[in-house]
């Protein structure tokens, strides 16, 4: 039985990639490895968002060549976002891979490596070096992201709703890597959402790369319902699934119908992901973003009045071409006023073919650091006072497994998506139930043991 080694760089995009590439392998007979001097095939599946992303892939890459010494027959692939944006390039930078697959092409990978490998057991250390590389578009694609690797108890699963975005936004390479906005239909992720609940799935999350912008080209709105809404009624409706997340939207895709839906369906929890990416107006036009701070700021209002409660967390850049000491001010005066549950903040980084990248006015490294560093300061304020003001309060959990950082111990997450750790069996993984605070951490809340539900 071959043996496959899978790494995922990024998003939960790219880990719903995986598991789909991951479950047609072991449909064909593949089995799973967790050491990568164990496999017979490894697979990276790549990321563009950050030059950093790119370079810690082509460098794993690079030590993955000495396994050959021992396993000479080693397929060695890059798949995903990379993949798309470098295709045939990263022959170059990796001279013996032997297979490069876009993001539309998922569904090709075990046909790829059923070749490769049946070739390389076969090959003669005389023969020609043959490698695989496709990133062609393919119509439908965004349906080939169906099946999933669910492991024993695993209550939550990731739902690919879509694939592609339009928004074209000045510093982002996504519309190059994963192609124009596609959406599947209703009925069909429906049927799949069904079937993770048949096999106990009780949370699912809706992955888009502008998720509430869903099915806007393919899908009419029914009685005044975005396709967006129309799908989150339906997913709700399914009996058995307890909780509904979604990522990540666009502040301009909320509109009235979803803030609705969000105050009126008990299954959506209280959080969202707000991307703000800046709180300059003049930087957010050049990054063409759609919205200004003050009506970022409206949102934010309007949002927490239709569901009281609400985690908002974000993604914010910092260091953006041009971006002035007084326009990063106002990102950090915004980031304080929201008070945000967490956040994402990157220090920006130039993607080749993307307009910012040629833009002047480069911000200098050291600085992009500073205020990363200070806005992470803002941030982690907030964020420890969010997670202190749960303790000695009773929060419900979806008990997921067991802890990362200590096994012995359970853990789980809020509705608000706080995760929880906490002295438990193994037959609560998969339920909901209350615990209650104890205390918190930086990043960490702690239940009291002798409140778990038994």
């Amino acid at each position: 039985m071959p043996t496959v080694y899978i790494k995922t760089y990024g998003c939960q995009m790219n880990e719903r990639d995986s598991e789909q590439v991951a479950q047609s392998l072991v449909t064909r007979g593949y089995r799973l490895v967790e050491d990568e001097t164990q496999a017979d095939v490894i697979l990276l599946n790549t990321c563009s968002v950050r030059d950093m992303a790119e370079q810690k892939a082509i460098g794993k890459m690079g030590m993955l060549q000495r396994l050959r010494k021992k396993r000479p027959h080693l397929v060695l692939a890059y798949l995903g976002c990379m993949a798309q944006s470098r295709g045939i390039q990263l022959l170059d930078a990796s001279s013996r891979v032997d297979l490069v697959v876009g993001t539309q092409k998922f569904h090709r990978v075990a046909d790829y490596v059923d070749e490769l490998l049946q070739r390389n057991l076969q090959r003669r250390m005389d023969d020609q070096h043959l490698p695989i590389v496709d990133v062609e578009e393919e119509r439908g694609s965004q349906s080939a992201i169906r099946d999933h690797l669910l492991s024993t108890s695993q209550p939550t699963a990731f739902v690919s709703i879509m694939q592609g975005c339009n928004m074209r936004c000045a510093f982002c390479i996504v519309p190059q890597t994963r192609g124009s906005e596609r959406s599947r239909s209703i009925a069909e992720i429906t049927d799949e959402i069904r079937q993770l609940a048949a096999k106990g799935v009780k949370e699912v999350t809706l992955l888009g790369q502008i998720v509430n912008l869903y099915g806007r080209h393919e899908f009419e709105k029914r009685e005044g319902l975005s396709p967006f809404v129309q799908l989150i009624n339906s997913v709700c409706a399914v009996d058995g699934i307890a909780r509904v997340r979604f990522t990540s939207p666009h502040p301009i895709g909320f509109r009235d119908d979803l803030l609705d839906a969000l105050a009126r369906q008990e299954k959506l929890v209280e959080h969202v992901h707000l991307p703000l990416q800046s709180g300059s107006d003049r930087i957010l036009k050049v990054m063409r973003r759609g919205y200004t701070a003050e009506g970022y700021l409206r949102l934010v209002e309007r949002l927490r009045q239709a569901r009281p409660g609400l985690a908002i967390t974000t993604d914010i850049i910092v260091g953006f071409p041009g971006e002035s000491d007084a326009e990063y001010e106002e990102t950090r005066k915004l980031a304080d006023s929201v008070g945000f549950d967490n956040a994402f903040v990157f220090r920006y980084s130039p993607r080749r073919d993307t307009p910012a990248a040629a833009m002047d006015q480069q911000v200098p490294e050291e600085m992009k650091e500073f205020r990363n560093q200070d806005l992470l300061g803002v941030i982690n304020r907030h964020a420890r006072a969010k997670l202190n003001a749960y303790v000695g309060r009773t929060a419900q959990i979806l008990c997921e497994g067991a802890s990362k950082n200590n096994p012995e111990r359970l853990t789980g997450r809020t509705r608000t998506n706080k995760i929880v750790v906490f002295e438990g069996a193994r037959r609560h993984i998969g339920q909901l139930f209350d615990v209650r605070i104890a205390s918190a951490s930086a990043s960490t809340l702690y239940g009291d043991p002798v409140l778990l539900a038994s």
